[in-house]
């Protein structure tokens, strides 16, 4: 009897040492007053910012999966300035999120409740893998901090990125599977450095001006699968502005872009602008119902090595398709593309999208998919045999190597389901 008792005894303690560990194990739920912060922030833990926070140079934030932060808009424009690296790791199934608390989101498409990851000129390495960022575009003051570091623009009265990379040819930023959206502004912001951003999704984006993917000199980058509905301007900018090298060149490949460019109040709006220099080689584009879809600036050309050809082109309206047609005030075209001249022709057949949704339109809605169905005419005759700048030795951030994807022989981000 008195061994049963011990036997029962021992059965539960290790039920109760069990229980306790598993308490233990609970992600540790933080509040933040703002400040400098490193170290790791745990998977499936939700921290909550209260003022602007910083990531010291010479340190690193890590964020796990499932974690979500909210920029809780105690202190207006919340900025998270990243003096050192920081490495959001999320998966498809738990994603980083950085949003705002329910009761601080504003009425409409941008409200424009915080600052977004501002990373500075000593920031080395920016990962951003599975994340989700929404309601960036506040509009800086005197008292913003990125005004007072310098980073950004370093001025009041600007609208901030989702995220901004400064003037760092050394540093490396991979920003890959994420979703933007609700931005007031940029989403991407990039000033040099080696660059993938691939199998990204941007939608609600810019309220009267932005544009999704804009990067300037310095930049080395593959762009790559991504998704981009309705931004204000364009998709992609790229651009060899502020005088830094090497020479911005890039290699832009298997982009999906739809709705772009109406809602710009002058006529830059569209799939990709070039200009100032840039070194762009543009291969496999889709472009549905788009303003313009790729413009080479004539008051500052790009680099004459620049190519822009295997796109796919689809117009909705009469006036979409006459503003693809080669011979348009900026607009380049590819010996390779496909392009119709009226209206309705190439129907990429998208698996559940509208085709007349109004060009203006800027409300995503979840249940739309860019995938093409079996026979869609998209589905073949795009190009593969160019080189990425990162296919090979890839780019190393926090001892992990990525690398760009294969292109594909379909036209767009996405083939069939």
């Amino acid at each position: 009897m008195k061994m049963k008792n011990v036997l029962v005894g021992l059965m539960l303690a290790a039920a109760i040492f069990a229980s306790c560990k598993k308490e233990d194990d609970k992600p540790a739920d933080q509040t933040l007053s703002g400040g400098e912060v490193s170290g790791v922030w745990e998977k499936g833990s939700t921290v909550t910012v209260n003022g602007h926070i910083s990531i010291p140079e010479g340190k690193t934030l890590t964020i796990e999966e499932g974690v979500t932060v909210l920029m809780n808009d105690t202190a207006a424009g919340q900025e998270i300035l990243v003096y050192g690296n920081l490495y959001c790791k999320g998966t498809t199934e738990k994603p980083v999120k950085f949003t705002v608390p329910e009761n601080l989101r504003k009425a409409g498409n941008f409200p424009r409740i915080w600052g977004g990851i501002l990373c500075g000129p000593t920031s080395k390495e920016l990962l951003l893998d599975n994340v989700i960022v929404e309601f960036t575009g506040y509009v800086t003051t005197e008292e913003s901090p990125s005004v007072k570091a310098g980073f950004f623009k370093a001025a009041a009265g600007e609208g901030l990125p989702a995220v901004n990379f400064k003037n760092n040819i050394d540093g490396k930023v991979v920003i890959i599977n994420s979703v933007f959206n609700n931005l007031g502004e940029d989403c991407m912001y990039l000033e040099g450095g080696s660059i993938i951003v691939s199998g990204n999704k941007i939608h609600t984006q810019g309220e009267t001006g932005g544009d999704g993917i804009n990067l300037k000199a310095g930049c080395i980058a593959d762009v790559c699968f991504n998704m981009v509905y309705s931004p204000n301007t364009n998709a992609l900018k790229l651009s060899n502005s502020g005088d830094r090298t090497p020479q911005c060149h890039i290699v832009g490949y298997n982009n999906t872009i739809v709705n772009c460019g109406w809602r710009r109040p002058d006529v830059k709006g569209g799939g990709v602008w070039l200009e100032a220099g840039v070194y762009a080689e543009i291969w496999n584009t889709l472009h549905a119902n788009c303003r313009f879809a790729v413009k080479n600036s004539a008051k500052s050309l790009a680099d004459l090595r620049s190519t822009y050809d295997y796109s796919y082109y689809y117009g909705y309206t009469a006036e979409c398709v006459a503003n693809f047609q080669a011979g348009v005030k900026d607009v380049v075209r590819g010996a390779h593309d496909v392009a119709g001249t009226v209206a309705g022709a190439n129907d990429p057949m998208f698996e559940n999208y509208p085709l007349n949704t109004d060009v203006n339109n800027s409300t995503f809605n979840s249940s739309w998919d860019f995938h093409l169905k079996a026979g869609s005419p998209a589905l073949t005759g795009a190009k593969t045999d160019f080189t990425r700048n990162y296919s090979a030795t890839g780019i190393v951030i926090g001892g992990t190597t990525y690398k760009s994807p294969a292109p594909a022989a379909y036209f767009g981000a996405f083939g069939t389901k």
